[in-house]
């Protein structure tokens, strides 16, 4: 009787050893692109409540005061972790029937994405303008 050639010994080994790093590295990435996108959508919604909060003043001043408590609100009620934050507005245009546009900017951390190489975090950005009523008072 003769005994069959196996040739196959071993090969499950050698297919983990090259699936698993490459398995890994596609979570990782799904995990960066998950929390970039988290971080693009809250402050997207920090940048539409910071216009729509600066809109309703009466004055330039009182306009910026209401967008930065705005947006640190809703940034912090998120639970969203950002090395830095930047909120500017834009107020050249505030009179009845202009506009005021929020800028709303996170430095997000990547550090514990390192298998995928990444630099140490990136920078999102968001913007939303909001139109000023035409029959109100600024006064």
């Amino acid at each position: 009787m003769s005994r069959p050639v196996q040739r196959d010994r071993g090969s499950v080994t050698t297919e983990m050893v090259l699936v698993v790093p490459i398995a890994i590295a596609l979570l990782c990435l799904v995990a960066f692109v998950g929390r970039t996108t988290t971080t693009r959508q809250i402050l997207d919604g920090a940048a539409r409540d910071a216009s729509r909060a600066a809109s309703q003043q009466r004055d330039p001043t009182s306009a910026r005061l209401a967008a930065l408590d705005s947006a640190t609100s809703t940034i912090t009620q998120s639970g969203l972790r950002c090395a830095s934050t930047s909120i500017e507005l834009d107020t050249d245009r505030f009179a009845p029937g202009g506009q005021v546009t929020a800028h709303v900017a996170c430095e997000v951390s990547l550090r514990d994405l390192g298998l995928l190489a990444l630099p140490g975090s990136r920078r999102v950005t968001a913007a939303a303008s909001s139109v000023l009523d035409t029959y109100r008072a600024t006064r």
